[in-house]
């Protein structure tokens, strides 16, 4: 597998390609601009990109928009600087598979390409049968293991395939969004595992959710899923057995972009759906996805 990294500083260049070495088996291909990298994904085809959002000749929100345009089967994964959440949406939007935040790159950065990668392998598989869907209405009552996550996003994606989407692309950002949702509801929602107040590190983080997940009342609750998927629409709603949170200030889109205080999850899901809404108690998400085809008069 190759990797292409892109990034004007040598320093951050050598860290991600350091932190993706020390865990994962692949050749890392290395650009400083976004024109350069367009030069090395023409010659040596990577499999993957990785490119910071803020460089000189050629952003990181161009180069997300020329790949998509020219390569869309290669996933793209954005490295942003503090206070650039809004332009990392509009990458989202553009394109964009993922974000990392580089302060955040020793914990986050790996494990966030793993997920890209193992969500495209998923999209590139034949999955004939499911062009023929017409309708499905389903439910899960998931227990506390988030191994399960990825396995019911692998079959949610499966199902999709009977959308037009657009490109495999779009269907990799929609079963990200999923995760994302999914993964909120399990660590956030019934594990009660807080971003601000619990521990920094991703190992502190799962390994506390693991503890709760035996521990009365966190080990009672479950996480209800119902589907409704279409040719024309998917509606995904997400309920967990958690306090809920506080989603209206986390969805004001009035706060300025260097104050945005929503998560990370948050930007991905709005990014990538079409609608995302809460319940008034915050425990329950509905993420819709529309088809290509539905044009904004028909949704109105």
């Amino acid at each position: 597998m190759k990797m292409l990294i892109v990034d004007d500083s040598p320093m951050d260049r050598a860290l991600a390609s350091g932190l993706i070495k020390r865990r994962m088996q692949c050749e890392i291909l290395e650009a400083s601009n976004g024109r350069e990298g367009l030069e090395r994904i023409e010659h040596d085809h990577p499999d993957f990109v990785l490119s910071d959002l803020q460089m000189p000749e050629m952003n990181g929100l161009e180069l997300v928009s020329i790949i998509k345009d020219r390569f869309p089967n290669i996933p793209v994964i954005l490295m942003t600087a503090q206070g650039s959440e809004e332009i990392a949406s509009q990458a989202l939007h553009h394109g964009a598979a993922s974000y990392v935040p580089k302060r955040r790159l020793a914990d986050d950065l790996v494990a966030t390409i793993e997920r890209v990668l193992a969500t495209a392998r998923e999209e590139r598989r034949q999955s004939v049968l499911m062009h023929h869907l017409a309708q499905t209405d389903t439910q899960f009552i998931l227990q506390n293991d988030p191994n399960v996550l990825p396995q019911l996003v692998s079959y949610l994606l499966d199902m999709l395939r009977c959308m037009p989407l657009g490109d495999e692309t779009e269907r990799l950002r929609v079963g990200i969004a999923l995760e994302e949702a999914l993964n909120n509801a399990f660590y956030h929602g019934n594990m009660e595992v807080s971003a601000n107040d619990g521990p920094r590190d991703r190992k502190s983080y799962e390994k506390l959710a693991e503890q709760r997940s035996a521990e009365s009342p966190y080990c009672d609750r479950t996480i209800d899923v119902r589907v409704w998927i279409s040719p024309a629409e998917a509606r995904f709603v997400i309920r967990d057995a958690g306090p809920g949170f506080p989603w209206k200030q986390h969805l004001d889109h009035q706060v300025a972009p260097t104050q945005q205080s929503y998560g990370r999850g948050i930007v991905l899901m709005r990014s990538s759906m079409d609608e995302v809404s809460y319940n008034e108690k915050g425990n329950e998400v509905t993420l819709v996805k529309r088809s290509v085809n539905i044009s904004e008069e028909e949704v109105d």
